[in-house]
């Protein structure tokens, strides 16, 4: 009898699927958008996060209308008016912080390890990161027209105006994180994010025209608020809330977002594979 030829048993090569070799950016963006769900689920899984984003806007609204609001223009409502989009900016921005610290959590956990052996683009984390993060900031500047609308504010613009001006800081929120997640990156603990994102943002708010017009301010610091981008986005919030020639500052925070996109989400990617 001929002995039966068998073909030899094949086993499937251990280890993670293989990535392609070139992601472009349609696909990279669609696996951003996937690991963007993992982001917004955290905010359910830690209500208290939610809850710090909540309750911030509602300080800083009573403290600078009802604090400073007499001493800065003589009655509150007055200030209150010029106030409010630069709150909404500040606490954005602020907010941005978040970015970075997460991300060097997720990094000191190990997640990031599991990450690198999926055949995803080794943008897609970050990208998912920051998109899940500006539902958190969207909960944030509904919160802060809330305090305002119960104090007395009104916008002249009408709701086509906010949505605009909201979704215009929301747009400058994501060129911020992509900074944030740079700070993240490069600098060990989370603590030390916190310390160095700080001392970014607070100079870059404070040192605008969010809480007081740049005319008012010593002549050796008006025209620095001025060119700030903080000021360019501020004042296209005020312009399309409360009325106004809103083009130029438009057209300037656009590109001030376009430039900081263009600089740090390089320089990002960069670092979480040096990171990583």
């Amino acid at each position: 009898m001929s002995a039966v030829k068998t073909r030899p048993r094949t086993t499937a090569p251990e280890g993670p699927p293989p990535v392609p070799e070139r992601i472009g950016p349609l696909i990279a963006l669609h696996h951003g958008l996937q690991l963007a769900w993992r982001s917004v689920l955290k905010i359910k899984a830690n209500p208290e996060e939610v809850l710090g984003l909540m309750l911030q806007p509602i300080m800083f609204v009573t403290l600078f209308v009802f604090v400073f609001g007499q001493a800065m223009m003589g009655d509150w409502q007055t200030y209150r008016d010029f106030l409010m989009p630069g709150v909404i900016a500040q606490s954005v921005i602020f907010a941005t912080m978040g970015t970075g610290f997460s991300l060097s959590q997720d990094v000191e956990k190990g997640i990031f390890d599991r990450f690198r052996s999926l055949p995803i683009a080794r943008s897609g984390p970050l990208i998912g990161a920051i998109l899940g993060d500006l539902a958190r900031y969207a909960i944030t500047v509904v919160m802060v027209l809330l305090v305002g609308l119960a104090i007395g504010f009104r916008p002249e613009g009408g709701p086509i105006g906010v949505l605009v001006a909201g979704g215009l800081i929301l747009l400058f929120a994501f060129a911020l994180c992509w900074m944030s997640a740079f700070v993240g990156m490069i600098v060990r603990t989370p603590m030390a994010v916190q310390s160095f994102a700080m001392i970014l943002l607070f100079p870059l708010t404070f040192g605008s025209s969010s809480f007081v017009a740049p005319g008012d301010m010593p002549g050796w610091l008006a025209p620095i608020a001025m060119n700030n981008p903080v000021t360019h986005v501020v004042d296209a919030m005020r312009a399309l809330m409360l009325g106004g020639d809103a083009a130029g500052p438009m057209i300037w925070t656009l590109v001030w977002t376009v430039l900081i996109t263009a600089i740090f989400f390089p320089l990002a990617v960069w670092a979480y594979r040096r990171r990583t």
